[in-house]
């Protein structure tokens, strides 16, 4: 019996219906020449063949007597193709309007009483300027619920269902003595005894880890003492750990409704672009969003004097770890949206991401993914969710800080072609969630040299989607133009790790790592006398 992980199963309960929590992808995929038949149809037979490749595609929540403790998965009595990879129709249909199907289909809950996960093929898509095919162009787009999902699970399933070449690789038939449990299956007394011995082995789980929390904590607070302080380690005082984000358009309530675009980029430019800066790949795409994100609140809105927070996940997986649950955390960065210079812009985003690594390396190990299951449904599931749809609906969304303007995922992708059915995948544009306080999401996914962006949004805050996603293809226009022929002098990445400005100045200022190094030599003068 597999119960849900609390991270998992805290997908569930803040479910409603203006807060779907799946995520999915919108691909094109390029058909072999001479081709016939249905592409629909050559999914379901291909997928057929492979359900016992991955778990999620057959099983389904079963829910604890009187919601007592997490969900647990069980073995679908059936799985229902028909009901699971359905067939859009409408004849051929531009990339616009698949995008904006896919964004209606985003916007519907998954039905829980299936294993939850939703194909829809579009079988003839016009083929784009610029896209040179031989074969026709179809679109495939993909829901799976995140309770089922995380990137573990997502390479399981990408590996069952997708091939390295037009020809499928043959899959050996399922094994039948390898059947999972279905809910017929289970009795009540087990599944109550269940949920004591997970609560129980999660008590256990916190008691052995708050040494090293307190440890990790530790050390990280005694590292920003000693670097961080102004006036040496008598006069440090305890700082908020949260820094609110300001008020934006991004940032209200949200409907049913979504919105979606697509933009791409070339992978190899964006990665010569940030080797230039002496910067990592995340900080030439976050420069990318920054930029894009500014140019449209100068258009549509107004700029805020402070700079934008992106929230971004971040993975807790160890490299051993095979369990196929979310093991993920958030962080915040600093967007510097509110500097008009963009080199400036990009050391501010430089110097959040930095600051964000060092945090993580002490404090990975520590953060939680999961919670005792006894009673959550009711705590997480009833009070907490009550909170979460009235944060929406009355308002308060709109009026209350927030820690983020923004969410913003780089997920790494293949760099090689992959093939469905025989149809080779084309683009990779990730559809992720929104919810309410943070209306917008932009997820990045790499695949075979290009860096797809998915911009999902709800509709009545984010009006001018695909504006959004134009800006993000014109902002690594302009970044060819400042990061490739304007590469920084060695010395200033050597000592600072930023893009030397250029700008007159009365006289030299002390670098950061200067500063830095007289707060240490002021301790040990402290310590010393």
């Amino acid at each position: 019996m597999k119960s849900l992980s609390g991270l998992d199963a805290t997908f569930l309960y803040l479910e409603t219906p203006e807060t779907p929590m799946h995520v999915g992808s919108l691909n094109l995929y390029e058909l072999p020449k001479g081709f016939k038949g249905s592409f629909h149809q050559a999914v379901k037979a291909h997928i057929a063949k492979r359900l016992h490749l991955a778990p999620i595609f057959s099983r389904r929540l079963a829910f604890m007597p009187f919601d007592l403790g997490h969900p647990i998965w069980v073995e679908a009595d059936q799985v229902d193709l028909d009901f699971h990879i359905r067939k859009v129709a409408g004849g051929q249909l531009t990339v616009k309007q698949a995008e904006g199907m896919a964004a209606k289909l985003h916007g519907q809950l998954i039905d829980r009483e299936h294993p939850l996960w939703e194909f829809y093929v579009f079988d003839n898509i016009k083929t784009p300027a610029g896209m040179g095919v031989e074969g026709k162009l179809v679109g495939f787009y993909s829901k799976i619920h995140h309770a089922a999902l995380d990137g573990k699970g997502g390479t399981v399933l990408a590996n069952a269902v997708l091939d390295l070449s037009a020809t499928p690789r043959e899959v050996a038939p399922a094994d039948p003595s390898r059947k999972g449990r279905k809910q017929g299956d289970l009795k009540i007394g087990e599944m109550i005894g269940a949920v004591f011995s997970n609560s129980l082995a999660q008590y256990a789980k916190l008691a052995r880890s708050l040494p090293s929390a307190a440890t990790s904590l530790g050390g990280a607070v005694a590292r920003q003492s000693i670097t961080g302080g102004d006036k040496g380690i008598t006069s440090l005082r305890p700082k908020s750990p949260i820094s609110l984000a300001p008020k934006t358009v991004f940032n209200v309530g949200i409907t049913r409704h979504r919105v979606f675009a697509t933009a791409s980029v070339p992978l190899a430019e964006s990665k010569a672009m940030a080797k230039a800066v002496g910067g990592s790949f995340n900080d030439m795409v976050l420069w990318i969003c920054s930029t894009a994100l500014r140019n449209y609140l100068e258009k549509y809105a107004t700029v805020p004097k402070k700079p934008l927070v992106a929230a971004m996940p971040v993975s807790l997986r160890e490299e051993s770890n095979k369990e196929l649950n979310n093991q993920a955390s958030i962080t915040v960065v600093d967007l510097g949206t509110h500097l008009a210079h963009p080199m400036k812009r990009m050391n501010a985003i430089m110097a959040s991401t930095a600051k964000v690594k060092q945090a993580l390396v002490n404090l990975k190990s520590v953060l939680p993914t999961d919670y005792p299951s006894l009673l959550s449904p009711w705590v997480m599931g009833g009070a907490a969710k009550a909170l979460f749809k009235t944060y929406g609906k009355s308002g308060i969304a709109d009026k209350l800080p927030t820690i983020a303007n923004v969410a913003i995922s780089n997920v790494p992708g293949p760099q090689v072609p992959l093939y469905l059915a025989g149809a080779r995948m084309r683009t990779f544009h990730p559809l992720s969630i929104v919810m309410h306080g943070l209306a917008l999401n932009i997820t990045i996914q790499t695949y075979a040299g290009s860096v797809d962006f998915g911009v999902i949004a709800d509709k009545k805050a984010v009006p001018h989607v695909q504006a959004l996603a134009d800006m993000i293809e014109a902002a690594f226009e302009e970044a060819k133009t400042l990061f490739v022929t304007q590469e920084p002098e060695p010395a200033a990445i050597k000592t600072t790790k930023t893009i030397k400005v250029a700008e007159p100045r009365k006289k030299p200022a002390a670098t950061v790592e200067t500063r830095a190094t007289a707060r240490k030599r002021r301790v040990r003068d402290a310590v010393s006398g």
